[in-house]
Formats: C-alpha cells, structure tokens, sequence
C-alpha cells in the first residue's frame, strides 16, 4: 500500500515502516559516529519503542555495545492498517542489532502489569542473566494498579486556579488564547498514579526480588522542568506532582540501592517534540519558540543527543555522577540557559498567528511530528508501495 499521513488532533493514525527504519538508522548513525561509550553491559528499557526510550536502547547498544531487552505496548499491522510507529521503530531496531551481533529482545504488552513483569523477567535469566541497567521511559494517559484493578487517567491541568495563555495549532499555524479549568484533587492524585514513582518502583522491587539485578544497578527515569512560561501547565501543574512523586521515588530508591553500590536518577530533558509534548497545550508553541533559539546558537539537540550525552556525560564518566541539589541529572541545562530564556520569552510576548512562522521554528516542529510516525524524513520515497505488515525479530516468548 501507498502510506500516508492521516492526523487527528495532536495523533497521526498512520506510520510508515520504511520512515520510521530510515530514522531509526539515523540515530545509530550519530551514536556511532560518537566516541565509545565504556559503560552499560545488559540493560532493561521499559518504554522502548519511541522517543528517549528508544534512543537510550540505541545508545546502549551502539554506543556501549551492550545487550539490551525493550518492553513496550506497540502493536503490528491489522487488516490493511498500518502499525503503530513504535512497532516499525522496534523492528528496525532489533534488525540492526542483530546485525551489529548485539543480542536483543523485545517483550511487548501493558508495562504496569504483573504478568509483563513476570514475563521480563524470565526474558532476563534466560537472555542475560542480570541486567546492570534500568531505564524507566513510559508515558501513558491511563493504568490500572494490578493490587487493586482500578483505573486510573492522568490530566494535564494546572492545579488551584485556571490558567490562561497562548496556544497553536501546529498544522496550520493559528495561534489562539487558550484557557484550562484547574484539576480537582482526584485528578492530581490520580494522575500521580499514572505518572509518578509507583509503578517505576514495583518494576525496581519484583526485578531485585528476582535476582535479576546487579549489585551496582543504575536505573533512570526520564522528567521534564522547562521554562516559566510553561510553569503553570507543566511543572507546577498536575503532571508537576506526578514529576515530585518520581523524583522523591528515586531518592527513596538511590538509598537502598547505594548499599550495594546501586544508583538511581531522575535525569531531567530539555524540551522536545514527542508524542506526549504535542498533547499538552501552550508546549508545543514554547517548543517552537525554543527550537528556533537553539538552532541559531548551535546548541540544538533531539532525543538521540540528548540520550548520547546522559550516558557519556553523566551516567558513564570518572567518579560520580554531576547532579544537582535534589539529586536530579541535569540535561536540559542548555534550555534553561539565561540567554536562551530570555530570547524565547521575547518572541513569546510578541507572537502572532502572522509572524509565528518569522519568529519560531514551527516548521521545524511539524516536520519532527510527522517525523515521530515515519513521514517527512529525506531518502524515503512515499509515492512507493510498501508492505505495512512488518515483523519485530526477537519477541520474547516464555
């Protein structure tokens, strides 16, 4: 089938598998036209077929040369419809891995459950033994605690007050007010639910229980701060308790883990285009802002940048690793530079349906959206039939 791009909303309900395997070949490109990375030898990626996640499996296996095992939730082609991204993104992924001679696997279902835990598990004896790398990269609008069965939806709302800002359709440019009604306290706890430390730690828990941990772990969960002008929606907002919620997880776990020599972090990002940033308002016009200011001071970077420089920089360096006061790593230092804030907050003030394409980057950003699904990206013909149907080598099977 010819494939193109259908949207809905801040979705687009199609992806192309030879776009997303072109991209995927992209990002092992630049990690292996990086110095060695001396580092990860097994590791666990949960959340693995998009965004940070998938770029962290890369940078683990082609930039360390490490074993790694991904789970996700994607799903493959059905009756004529394509796959989902992540599913074409997995497969390139494990094709080139068993190229390189890297062993890999994926175990694809619900991460917050029982039984795919279980079942990673026994993928670890049986693949590796133990893991000495953790990476927890799961971004999701709902999950059901397996102790209680309930369900539970996360919102992206501001918390106390309603909040009132600009926003843009990134499809057609149209910049317009926009104003969020404020979460109510079971919103807040229930996206903490979905969002926050708990389900990271009863990964962290079950693995150590298995025995399938090293005694000197790392284990990383990915978070976001961002800008003031993002403050109120973001940080300080329902998905900001969710964010403290991780990190005092991370703390709780860097404890226990330290006498053994473990370690666990929360390593904040600078802001990018992902399937998750594009779903909350205001941020994806911030992101276009940002991006248009970064570019032009040469300090740009994507998911598989900022992954590279976590793991060489940060995790896998001499001595310990540079935090900050709270214990966080700390990639998104670029972002928050004063320059580039101050930059990004004058054409905030001064953005307009007529100039947002003279003053942001939004078509940067629209090209990165339909990048996330496999389209806009150089050497790939969409005018070609393709077969949408796509096999993922490797899949973990008890």
């Amino acid at each position: 089938m010819i494939i193109k791009p259908r949207t809905r909303g801040f979705i687009c309900t199609t992806a192309h598998p030879v776009g997303c395997a072109r991209q995927v070949q992209e990002q092992i490109e630049y990690v292996q036209s990086q110095p060695k990375i001396s580092g990860p030898r097994n590791v666990l990626v949960i959340g693995a077929s998009t965004g940070y996640g998938l770029a962290s499996r890369i940078v683990a296996a082609f930039g360390a040369g490490a074993n790694t095992i991904g789970v996700y939730r994607d799903g493959g082609s059905v009756k004529g419809r394509t796959a989902s991204a992540g599913w074409y993104n997995s497969a390139a992924f494990e094709q080139e891995a068993q190229k390189a001679g890297l062993k890999s696997c994926s175990v694809i279902g619900d991460a917050f459950t029982n039984e795919i835990k279980a079942k990673t598990i026994e993928a670890i004896r049986k693949e590796f033994g133990q893991v000495d790398t953790v990476i927890y990269s799961v971004a999701a609008p709902r999950r059901t605690d397996p102790a209680t069965g309930e369900t539970f939806s996360s919102v992206l709302k501001p918390i106390g007050a309603e909040y009132t800002n600009k926003t843009v359709n990134f499809h057609n440019g149209e910049v317009t007010p926009i104003t969020i009604e404020p979460a109510s306290e079971k919103e807040v706890q229930d996206t903490v639910k979905v969002m926050g430390g708990e389900d990271w730690k009863l990964w962290m828990d079950q693995l150590h229980e298995a025995g399938v941990l090293t005694e000197d772990v790392t284990t990383v969960a990915y978070s976001y701060i961002g800008s003031e002008i993002t403050q109120a929606i973001y940080r300080q907002g329902s998905i900001g308790q969710a964010k403290d919620d991780l990190e005092r997880t991370a703390q709780q776990m860097n404890d226990q883990l330290s006498a053994t020599g473990g370690r666990a972090f929360v390593s904040v990002s600078k802001g990018l285009v992902t399937q998750s940033s594009s779903a909350i308002p205001v941020v994806p016009l911030y992101i276009s802002a940002l991006y248009k200011v970064m570019k032009e001071k040469g300090i740009h970077e994507g998911c598989i940048e900022q992954m590279y420089r976590l793991f060489a920089d940060r995790l896998y360096t001499e001595g310990p690793a540079p935090v900050d006061e709270k214990n966080r790593i700390r990639i998104d230092d670029w972002e928050l530079r004063e320059d580039v804030q101050a930059e990004v907050a004058e054409i905030w003030d001064n953005l307009t349906s007529e100039n947002i394409y003279e003053l942001t980057d939004l078509e940067g950003y629209r090209r990165e959206f339909f990048q996330l699904f496999g389209f806009e990206t150089d050497h790939v013909d969409y005018e070609a039939d393709v077969e949408p149907d796509v096999k993922v080598p490797n899949i973990y099977s008890e």
